[in-house]
């Protein structure tokens, strides 16, 4: 019985701390979603009471966060499964700027102030909101901004131009290390190596603090200062 009180205790808890997250807003949580959010704070907390309330029984808070972590495997398994939940539970996007329009009634709803809108404008580097063509905060807490056609980046695109194709770098040499693993997964060995960095003007791999190649051969090394 005292069991079923802390398991149903728990669950309700959960609910309000749900709502409570709601209530405030995206903004509050940053990167995380809904219940990540406040499963962790909630389960730090009961860590914490275990810690510290010892004449407890210690069984009961470690049944609240099995079923703190319960919960939010399953609803992780449930937007998995069903998409359409998702909106309920880590909510949607709202748009916050269209066109040269600013919708009151979604900042009001997102619950993001107008003074909070315009820092975020700043931090992405659009001081003038002309130059925004639609902004939209996102469930993270983020604001996304969609600039307007003339004060986008210009891409190669935009100048006919087709640039060589980038390859990925991968580490040969870390802190004077050579990494062989690494050259052979290449199809490159330690000669080759070695052949490379005299050619570039050193003398031993000791010298060299980070060493990347790419696929195409490439090689590039970085000296410790």
């Amino acid at each position: 019985m005292e069991i079923l009180k802390v398991i149903l205790a728990s669950l309700f808890s959960a609910a309000v701390l749900f709502v409570t997250a709601k209530i405030i807003g995206h903004k509050q949580i940053s990167q995380l979603d809904f219940f990540d959010y406040i499963t962790g704070i909630t389960i730090g907390s009961i860590a914490a009471e275990i810690a510290t309330t010892l004449e407890n029984p210690w069984w009961k808070p470690i049944i609240s966060m099995i079923v703190y972590g319960t919960v939010t495997y399953m609803l992780s398994v449930v937007t998995s499964r069903f998409p359409k939940t998702r909106k309920y539970i880590n909510g949607t996007p709202t748009i916050v700027m269209n066109n040269g329009k600013l919708y009151r009634k979604n900042m009001k709803k997102a619950k993001l102030e107008l003074s909070e809108f315009m820092i975020m404008c700043r931090q992405n580097g659009y001081f003038n909101l002309n130059d925004i063509k639609t902004a939209i905060f996102e469930c993270n807490g983020k604001l996304t901004i969609l600039p307007i056609s003339t004060k986008r980046p210009l891409n190669p695109n935009d100048m006919n131009i087709t640039p060589e194709s980038e390859y990925i770098f991968t580490e040969v040499i870390m802190d004077g290390e050579i990494l062989d693993e690494n050259l052979k997964r290449m199809g490159l060995d330690s000669v080759w190596l070695e052949k490379q960095i005299k050619n570039q003007g050193y003398h031993n791999v000791k010298e060299i603090f980070l060493g990347i190649c790419d696929d195409n051969k490439t090689l590039s090394l970085f000296k410790g200062e």
